[in-house]
């Protein structure tokens, strides 16, 4: 019988949750605050209402951002009055908690006895989750760990941050509790190095900048995020951007994340007004830039067919070693999609310059 390895779950840096892991919510509890009902604190007066749960968990819950009154997030302090409408979100159960290992090939960049760095691919999830119980990044390491060398002491790995299903690019996985934590502590304090390359619509109006909000879920679609200006909603969020090339009606850019927020770089660019080319979730797979002329529109068209996601590359990842301490540096090239459409977007752009 073979062996497998245990999966750590460090806390994640929520860098790019996968959208179908949003999926995953749903409404646990709906009600209207009774008129006679005095004022009391949300949390005690939730557990008046759902069995079965404790004060701790209702706290977690509303730190968590799954609990709304009237339509906006609160704190645990917040006390519940006559005619609140409040709504409680929860997880389904999985329908499975085994990790099945997976003969799935990985383009592993480096690895040692710590650590493996990955080149993910496109239209693959990190960790299972609802509706993504097989194909995974998790399902692929337990089968390639599982066989690998002769040593029947399978490590213990864990995952210190993902990116999102149809986000390309580097990754970095624990391969023992200790490089585990080691390397979400780097993540936590923000002295990771992370850069990413977008495809975005329009002609990005300065150099670089940088983009200092706050990001939370969205009050009503709960599976997309939004940005929040003054902390009461959400988790402090911040991007670096720069322009790499201007393409005319699109611009190449380099995001660093010096936090990472769930699908970050994809809700900043679009509060800019620059959303990811051919970002489904956030309204890029639209002409967004640019006259709806019958030529235009199929070459947009043509690189929708080519690049089937959002614009999105994790390309470099630079982090301190668990073990030896040295500084180590990765960047992968962009993947043959996204590249292929950058080169569609040059010619198109030398054409309209030669034109004007």
């Amino acid at each position: 019988m073979k062996l497998k390895p245990t999966i750590l779950n460090q806390d994640i840096e929520d860098e790019e949750i996968n959208a179908e892991e949003e999926s995953e919510k749903q409404i646990f509890l709906d009600i209207i605050v009774d008129k006679g009902q005095e004022p009391l604190r949300i949390d005690k007066f939730l557990l008046t209402k759902i069995a079965g749960l404790t004060r701790n968990k209702l706290q977690q819950a509303i730190d968590d951002e799954l609990v709304f009154v009237n339509d906006k997030l609160v704190k645990q302090n917040y006390k519940a009055k006559p005619e609140d409408h409040i709504i409680a979100y929860t997880f389904r159960q999985p329908e499975s908690t085994e990790i099945i290992p997976e003969n799935i090939p990985l383009d592993i960049v480096y690895e040692d006895d710590d650590l493996m760095v990955i080149n993910k691919p496109y239209n693959m999830v990190v960790h299972p989750g609802h509706g993504n119980y097989s194909g995974t990044v998790v399902n692929a390491l337990s089968y390639y760990l599982q066989t690998e060398g002769d040593d029947p002491q399978l490590p213990r790995i864990g995952l210190v941050h993902r990116i999102d299903k149809d986000t390309t690019g580097l990754l970095v996985i624990g391969k023992n509790e200790h490089a585990v934590k080691f390397l979400a502590d780097q993540f936590k304090a923000h002295t990771v190095n992370r850069k990413y390359y977008a495809l975005v619509w329009g002609d990005v109006a300065d150099e670089e900048g940088t983009i200092d909000t706050y990001i939370g879920r969205h009050l009503r679609l709960r599976k997309i995020f939004d940005v929040y200006e003054e902390g009461e909603i959400g988790k402090h969020a911040i991007t670096h951007y720069k322009v790499i090339e201007r393409l005319n009606y699109v611009t190449l850019v380099e995001c660093k994340l010096e936090t990472g927020r769930t699908h970050q770089i994809r809700v900043h660019m679009k509060h800019i007004g620059h959303t990811l080319f051919n970002d489904k979730t956030y309204g890029g797979d639209r002409i967004l830039k640019g006259t709806v002329y019958s030529k235009y529109k199929q070459f947009v068209e043509n690189c929708f067919d080519i690049l089937p996601r959002q614009a999105l590359h994790a390309k470099t990842l630079g982090f301190v070693h668990p073990t030896s301490g040295k500084d180590m540096f990765f960047e992968s090239e962009l993947p043959q999609d996204m590249q292929q459409v950058i080169e569609r977007w040059e010619v198109f752009a030398k054409a309209r310059k030669l034109t004007d």
